[in-house]
């Protein structure tokens, strides 16, 4: 007696399976294709008879890749973008680079560097959107939440395609109208005298920005604020003493250098998904940042 074979799969069943798995919820799942509920999980189970194989533990706190959906989730994403790159060029063949392209950027670099320089490059590709989302968190690529992320470090999980773009400074900055009331302090060890400006501990994503303790081990912030643009503010109104980004503190001319001599050095990395490499608006929009920064590479030291 000849067994019966398996289902076919139904190739749309992968677009629900892909977003389960970066949802990680059913119900977060259908929120994002705009399907039901009930009907994400009749796809699923379909695709799970298909290839004979469970792909999600399906928990009361959400689903959980099994082993086999985990190595099924590296060949759904490089079909996804072979059906994008296929329907990319097409698009490409008749109008040039076209689509959107999403750009998770910290927000120093994000609003103040590369938002203002965005304009030749629409130009350039009138059939291309560009998406600049610039906020003090990290983006997660293989999510999809980004086309392209710019790190403060060097990305280290995922399959992620990473250049470096250029190493920035940061330093003690403070209003002279700040420093002509309080006065300016000589050592490290005068801060704890001043109103101090800094981040908010706990919603720091990266290691590499708690650099405050380079500065003083004490250092206590009287006013704490999570984007890097707020606290550029907050000193240029005469707050207190923040740390800086130097090529954003430069454009203010009532901003003054404090202990200069303590100075800290950090990268920006650009990333994209490795499946995105042969999809030509993402490597134009990521050769373009990485062709402005280095046209301005003096701004950032």
């Amino acid at each position: 007696m000849k067994s019966s074979p398996a289902p076919e799969t139904d190739w749309d069943d992968l677009r629900v399976f892909l977003a389960t798995a970066r949802a990680g919820q059913i119900l977060a799942a259908s929120r994002r294709l705009g399907l039901n509920h009930a009907t994400v999980g009749r796809r699923l189970d379909a695709l799970e008879a298909s290839l004979g194989h469970r792909l999600f533990e399906r928990r009361p706190s959400g689903c959980v890749l099994t082993r086999e959906g985990g190595a099924f989730l590296a060949f759904a994403e490089r079909m996804e973008a072979e059906m994008a790159a296929a329907r990319a060029s097409l698009a490409e063949a008749e109008t040039g680079l076209a689509g959107t392209v999403r750009i998770g950027a910290p927000d120093g670099f994000g609003a103040a560097f590369l938002a203002p320089r965005l304009t030749a490059l629409i130009e350039r590709h009138p059939s291309l959107t560009v998406q600049l989302v610039p906020v003090p968190q990290a983006f997660s690529i293989s999510r999809r939440e980004a086309d392209i992320a710019i790190t403060v470090e060097r990305p280290s999980q995922g399959r992620l395609v990473a250049r470096r773009l250029v190493p920035y400074a940061l330093g003690l900055y403070a209003s002279r109208a700040y420093l002509d009331r309080f006065g300016r302090p000589e050592t490290a060890a005068d801060l704890q005298h001043h109103r101090l400006v800094g981040y908010v501990d706990d919603l720091v994503f990266s290691p590499s920005l708690h650099y405050a303790a380079e500065i003083a081990a004490d250092w206590r912030s009287r006013l704490e604020i999570s984007s890097a643009l707020g606290q550029f503010e907050a000193v240029a109104a005469g707050a207190g003493i923040g740390i800086l980004h130097a090529f954003v503190a430069a454009r203010r001319l009532d901003l003054e250098p404090v202990l200069p001599e303590h100075r800290i050095e950090r990268e920006y990395w650009l990333a994209f998904h490795e499946t995105s490499r042969g999809q030509a608006r993402i490597r134009a929009v990521a050769d373009y940042i990485a062709e402005v920064v280095k046209a301005d590479e003096d701004v950032f030291r």
